[in-house]
């Protein structure tokens, strides 16, 4: 089952425009940055742009930060939303449901695609940014092989730079499971996969708000994308661990709490459709 939502995943003309577009915006940021004289020059401006402009091998660190906030959780929602209730748009649901798989079986599946495409559009964004950072902004590493990377001022070598940067591809993947959860949760409650992106939207946009309002502080720790750019800290040296744990655990509890209430949702369903 799980194998069959992948490959129906993958020949979905929808999934590779998403993470084409997904992967354009880096690439024509990265060729105005290159290009015109808006940047501040390299060791100017804030500190992670700066070490960016001097070294191209940052920039898929900055480019998961530029889709994190809006365009990567927007194609997660439309795929999670679109996961049960679009077999339900279609009819195919029940179908399905006849096959001796179990509901619970069939989620999971759901769920494995979701993460799927999630994963996949992250490395995706961080290879095309790494061709597009090292050609458009170019390398400069010192004579020791190194380059000026972490925030702090300190020198990572090539090899730190690369855990560092997969560590902030696995935070990003990890920060969309909040809203990839509720589109999901809603996917199983309604046969409109527009409707149930749209709710996880509403997660999103209801955050953001949120994160800003003083009067709200008192929830400030408990919102999905109250940690969302805690990936900064991991190119400080040392590492600052406290938001990104932080961050870790809000989402693992949206999901757990989230996908416990899409299973009890879609096992005791009476699917028509």
């Amino acid at each position: 089952m799980t194998a069959v939502e992948l490959r129906k995943l993958a020949l979905r003309p929808r999934t590779w425009v998403s993470v084409g577009l997904l992967c354009a915006l880096p690439v024509v940021v990265a060729a105005f940055l290159a290009t015109s004289e808006l940047a501040p020059r390299p060791g100017q401006g804030p500190a992670f742009l700066s070490a960016v402009l001097g070294n191209g091998q940052l920039y898929p660190a900055a480019a998961l930060g530029i889709i994190v906030p809006v365009f990567l959780p927007v194609a997660v929602c439309v795929v999670a939303g679109d996961a049960v209730a679009g077999e339900a748009q279609a009819g195919t649901l029940r179908y399905l449901l006849v096959r001796p798989v179990g509901r619970t079986r069939l989620l999971v599946a759901k769920l494995v695609a979701v993460l799927a495409f999630t994963l996949g559009a992250v490395v995706a964004v961080a290879v095309v940014s790494l061709v597009a950072g090292t050609q458009l902004l170019g390398t400069r590493p010192d004579a020791l092989g190194t380059t000026t990377a972490s925030l702090s001022g300190t020198s990572l070598s090539p090899g730190e730079l690369l855990v560092r940067t997969l560590m902030v591809m696995a935070y990003v993947s990890v920060s969309m499971l909040g809203v990839a959860a509720l589109a999901l949760l809603l996917s199983t409650l309604v046969d409109s996969p527009l409707v149930a992106a749209l709710g996880g939207l509403a997660l999103l946009v209801a955050s953001t708000v949120l994160v800003g309002l003083d009067a709200a502080s008192a929830v400030h720790e408990l919102l999905p994308t109250r940690y969302w750019l805690a990936w900064v800290d991991l190119f400080r040296d040392p590492v600052l661990w406290t938001d990104v744990r932080r961050g870790v655990l809000v989402q693992l509890g949206w999901a757990g709490i989230l996908l416990a209430a899409a299973w009890a949702a879609f096992t005791t369903r009476d699917v028509t459709s």
